[in-house]
């Protein structure tokens, strides 16, 4: 960044704690286990359930897909709305800088990765929660959606082959920073005269996401070496 934006980024740091603390709240609303309370009345507990994770497959898995179904599309929208909230604070608080764009996208980045830790982590929920492959989809819609498209059509692809939604998951979270540093790199810094360092951080950025989406998805790669991971197949 130059200089007036560090100067920027000192004087308007809570703009900045706020944003990444909103969308680690937002995120920690787990619908997931929302949704399997109400489903049972109270009863069940997502996380005392199949897999014992508090996200879509588990849900369609153990709860039916009507509750399967609420889950995704909320914690579509939750990531949506915490990315839109990054993007208008992190625009609050760089207004007048000349690489206003690039900051913009850096801030949705970043708060896209706080609301997936909130999802992971949720504090509403004893720190009990997901693994955060659709808070990321929604993520990326909003912060880049060339990227999201690619996502989408890769994860359409190996779970067609496979019908192993883990395996399409952790196959997009490893592609996910090699596709924003194919966009951001050969599209934005060529074509669009964006920073070099727009790219190094959207990279990074998306690279620290991945990482985190793989390693909550360490049981799934064990089960998948060991040939044990379950497929989705349609029930006759």
């Amino acid at each position: 960044m130059s200089s007036i934006n560090m100067s920027m980024l000192i004087n308007n740091w809570y703009l900045i704690a706020i944003s990444f603390l909103l969308a680690y709240l937002l995120g920690s609303i787990n619908t997931a286990v929302i949704v399997t309370r109400a489903a049972t009345k109270g009863k069940e507990d997502i996380r005392e359930m199949g897999s014992g994770n508090a996200g879509f497959t588990n849900v369609l898995r153990s709860v039916g897909k009507v509750p399967a179904i609420l889950t995704i599309v909320f914690d579509f929208l939750k990531s949506i709305i915490a990315v839109i909230l990054g993007g208008v604070f992190f625009q609050l608080a760089f207004a007048g800088s000349p690489d206003i764009a690039g900051i913009i996208v850096i801030g949705k980045y970043l708060c896209g990765f706080f609301c997936i830790l909130g999802h992971s982590f949720p504090v509403f929920f004893h720190f009990r929660g997901g693994k955060g492959i659709v808070s990321a989809a929604g993520m990326m819609l909003v912060a880049d959606w060339r990227v999201f498209l690619m996502i989408v059509t890769t994860f359409v692809i190996v779970f067609i082959f496979s019908k192993i939604i883990s395996l399409a998951s952790i196959t997009c979270a490893c592609l996910f920073p090699v596709y924003t540093f194919i966009l951001t790199f050969f599209l934005d810094y060529f074509n669009f005269n964006y920073s070099v360092l727009y790219v190094v951080l959207c990279t990074l950025a998306a690279l620290l996401i991945a990482v985190f989406v793989v390693i909550k998805h360490s049981s799934n790669i064990k089960r998948l070496l060991a040939g044990e991971e379950k497929k989705i197949t349609p029930k006759k």
